[in-house]
């Protein structure tokens, strides 16, 4: 499989090449060449497959020829080691918990993954740094993926004051190949300065530079995986089946679409926002301007420019029109989000963390006009790691799960910086050492 850029004005590359550049070199984001839907006979037959070999069908045609069969099933193997549960609330609206992996966070499954691929591909041991903005939950979950990696170091940015406490213990207290870098600002920030460093050209003539955020063809691509494993579970029950997802920088979303356009029966999807609605504002004016990310309880979706929008306009061919009738998007306030969290609690004694509460609201604001579809929000991260939040709302203590106890007690260490330039000095001086 060969991607291109879609600033279309970048040669197109392979799929090693997209995973070890992570941004193409004319700052546009890599996309398949092609995507082949998988025969019927796939989906018919789903409930026979494992989970592993639902994944790989689904990602094979995207990572072929340059990862053999036999070494994609074993990185798939070690990548799904946990599960994927979807828990049925009542008739219309189910969540799939995608917080069982290490850092309890949906991203493990795609920082695993393209770990493994990065891992496969590096077999002289160069030495490559993986650069990482996170809005929270990314960078737990990068830094557990590549801990050990040969010749590969992590560089992790973080908004300082805005990870909650436990994310940020997941970032900054595992050592090895793993540096955290504390960043006077908001995520739009840390994501600013990974894009600039990737065409500082001074910079990345003295070093390997990609990158881990779902910008990455092989961070985004494997998170398809999970809208399969829900249908699996749930196809016999309901046929109209939907998908609320909380959304951010809109890689999971936009995972999902492209697991409709492999052939998965998905009637809609709709983007759950907090108050950062960019989306939500395009879809009611055709006009998508950028905003400045504001701060939420929901803090993982705190971002002002999504980067993967323009995946998703690009699987619909970039007509509005089209667009419209595969996604809706809502957005909702903090204050709306705590009353969920309790709604949830309190109608179903189920606790979900801010991000799922926001996706829950997506599934009751879709459901009003469209009462025949089953609806299934994601709940995208463990609510202990947002223990201040959640258990303030619920009025109920929750236990720590063994990997969130793990980090607890570790000392974090971290260096702070302020700008592009401090960055670029500290990336530097790292590759010297």
């Amino acid at each position: 499989m060969n991607y291109f850029s879609l600033n279309k004005k970048a040669p197109n590359t392979s799929f090693k090449d997209a995973v070890i550049k992570g941004l193409a070199p004319d700052k546009g984001l890599y996309f398949p060449e092609h995507i082949t839907p998988l025969p019927k006979s796939f989906f018919e037959n789903i409930d026979q497959l494992s989970y592993s070999e639902i994944a790989f069908q689904a990602i094979k045609q995207f990572v072929s020829p340059e990862i053999p069969e036999s070494v994609l099933k074993v990185i798939i193997e070690e990548t799904l080691n946990f599960n994927f549960p979807v828990i049925e609330l009542d008739n219309n609206i189910s969540t799939l918990e995608l917080f069982h992996g290490p850092t309890m966070a949906f991203k493990d499954v795609g920082a695993r993954f393209m770990a493994r691929c990065l891992g496969y591909f590096n077999t002289n041991n160069t030495k490559v740094t993986v650069l990482v903005a996170t809005s929270g939950d990314t960078g737990g979950a990068v830094a557990n993926g590549f801990l050990g990696v040969k010749g590969v170091n992590v560089v992790i940015l973080y908004p300082s004051g805005k990870v909650s406490d436990i994310q940020e213990k997941q970032l900054t207290t595992l050592g090895q190949n793993i540096t955290a870098l504390e960043v006077d600002g908001v995520f739009d920030d840390c994501q600013d300065m990974v894009k600039q460093a990737f065409l500082d050209e001074d910079l990345t003539s003295k070093m390997q530079l990609t990158s881990a955020n779902s910008i990455n063809v092989a961070r985004w691509l494997p998170q398809l995986f999970y809208f399969m494993f829900a249908y699996k579970q749930l196809h016999h029950k309901h046929k109209e089946i939907v998908f609320s997802i909380p959304s951010g920088n809109f890689g999971n979303i936009c995972a999902g679409m492209m697991a409709q356009k492999l052939g998965l029966p998905i009637q809609h999807f709709v983007a759950s926002n907090n108050a950062n609605n960019v989306v939500t504002e395009y879809l009611k004016t055709e006009t998508y301007i950028p905003k400045p990310s504001v701060q939420t309880i929901s803090n993982a979706m705190d971002v002002g420019n999504p980067s993967n929008f323009i995946r998703i306009q690009e699987i619909y061919n970039n007509d509005f029109s089209i667009l419209k009738e595969n996604l809706s998007s809502y957005s909702f306030t903090d204050e709306e989000t705590r009353v969920a969290l309790k709604d949830i609690y309190t109608t179903y004694n189920y606790i979900a963390d801010p991000h799922g509460a926001v996706g829950y609201l997506g599934c009751k604001s879709y459901l009003k006009n469209n009462s025949n579809s089953h609806c299934v929000f994601l709940e995208t991260a463990h609510p202990t790691k947002f223990l201040d939040v959640v258990e303030s709302v619920i009025k109920t203590k929750i236990d720590l799960p063994p990997q969130i106890e793990a980090v607890m007690d570790k000392e974090k260490v971290a260096t702070s910086i302020s700008n592009y330039e401090d960055l670029k000095a500290f990336l530097i001086q790292k590759n010297k050492a």
